[in-house]
């Protein structure tokens, strides 16, 4: 890895998106710390008490939740649109067939734009309301209560864009990379936190051990998973234009465990977090409920965390792998799989591949996702939020990262040689 950054520096316009997606990155750390005007501090400091869902929360948002800043919200707006665009394509055949085009495809992200802003207003408006009655505003009035929510739209609308900007001139992956710095961010203070439990004796040396055991394991884990692939042998039969003999090579299609990256875990925690975030905001019975029912250590929490993202992984692998078109493409250029007949039987082999591999991958995240909260647990170390979670993000977003930079230096190989 180190030798790769090394090379990725020499190169001119690789340096200059590297720069400017770490220049991205202060930006957002910046941000984070910039309160929203007319908030008493001390009043939502008692918020994030240990183990609640405003500290899981606030590891996600990188502290902006902690202090209430214009980023409080973090992308989370943004995740759950897209999130309903994506059902909503599945649908809506018009959205379906322009999910197939370019110009389509960047009509739908328009779409997803405007859902977020929505989605940012409704939820800070709710926020707004909700430390109102907590007394943590310093003016409840319409103006002080119109500011909060513009803020907090803005500073969601403002990340959604710094995402869109690291994508395009920085090294791609913006909203992953936001959501991987927001968890970076967190780790100094956590081990931190972990030294001053250690010197006090609170914990022994051996939970510091365990939990670093633990990671090291869910690390080498997550990379196994993430690189692991079957691949699908291919032959491509001879064809003879003129005096010229074409084809006759052997291929194979990499078929990945986990073709949906990072995405279903993000998608899973930000779908949960929701209602218990809601929630949390009131004092009724029935918020109570709920904060119970969604509490991120209880075991129906984790089953339906499971669940999630064992349906995310399906879902996006059924978008982004395509077997009947990849089936079309192989026999239009007189391409086969050996054994299997060329058209609709090539299809269908794929698609059983593709349930079995994807199933296993899915199980296999889920298990990792959840099996950190019993360790914690057995450890027995206060207010460490950097578990299974977390480490699945941070990986999966470094190796796509990784992935991300040797792809540009590949393509800066090709132009040179080219010309």
């Amino acid at each position: 890895m180190l030798d790769t950054f090394k090379s990725a520096l020499r190169i001119g316009d690789l340096r200059k998106r590297l720069l400017f997606t770490l220049w991205m990155f202060l930006v957002f750390r910046a941000g984070a710390h910039v309160p929203v005007p007319g908030i008493r501090a001390e009043v939502i400091a008692d918020l994030f008490k240990e183990g609640s869902i405003f500290a899981f929360l606030d590891l996600f948002s990188g502290g902006a939740l902690k202090t209430f800043s214009i980023f409080a919200m973090s992308i989370s707006p943004y995740i759950n649109a897209s999130i309903i665009m994506q059902l909503l394509t599945i649908i809506i055949p018009k959205w379906e067939k322009m999910a197939k085009d370019e110009d389509g495809r960047k009509k739908l992200n328009e779409y997803s734009r405007y859902a977020t802003i929505i989605l940012a207003l409704v939820t800070g408006f709710s926020m707004a309301v909700a430390i109102s009655r907590m007394g943590a505003l310093m003016d409840t009035g319409f103006v002080q209560m119109s500011i909060i929510v513009i803020s907090l739209a803005a500073g969601t609308a403002f990340l959604m864009w710094l995402g869109e900007q690291i994508t395009e001139k920085g090294i791609g992956n913006g909203i992953s990379l936001i959501i991987f710095a927001g968890i970076v961010s967190r780790l100094p203070s956590t081990l931190w936190s972990m030294g001053q439990y250690l010197v006090a004796g609170r914990i022994s040396v051996f939970n510091v051990v365990a939990l670093a055991i633990m990671a090291a394991v869910v690390i080498a884990a997550v990379v196994w998973i993430t690189e692991g692939e079957r691949r699908i042998p291919v032959q491509y039969s001879k064809r003879v234009v003129g005096r010229k003999v074409y084809g006759g090579a052997s291929t194979h299609i990499p078929m990945k465990i986990n073709q949906s990256g990072v995405l279903p875990i993000i998608f899973a925690s930000s779908v949960l977090a929701f209602p218990a975030t809601i929630a949390s905001f009131f004092s009724s019975p029935w918020a109570r409920a709920v904060e119970q029912v969604f509490d991120y250590r209880r075991p129906g929490y984790l089953i339906a965390y499971a669940l999630l993202i064992l349906f995310f992984t399906y879902f996006y692998t059924t978008i982004s792998f395509n077997p009947l078109d990849i089936s079309n493409n192989m026999k239009k250029y007189g391409g086969f799989i050996p054994g299997i007949r060329p058209g609709r039987p090539t299809a269908d082999y794929l698609m059983k591949i593709s349930s079995r591999i994807t199933l296993a991958g899915a199980i296999f995240l889920a298990f990792i996702a959840i099996l950190p909260n019993f360790v914690l647990r057995t450890t027995n170390i206060p207010g460490v939020q950097f578990g299974g979670t977390s480490l699945l993000i941070v990986v999966s977003v470094a190796l796509e990262t990784m992935k991300q930079v040797e792809a540009h230096m590949m393509m800066r190989h090709y132009q040179g040689f080219i010309k």
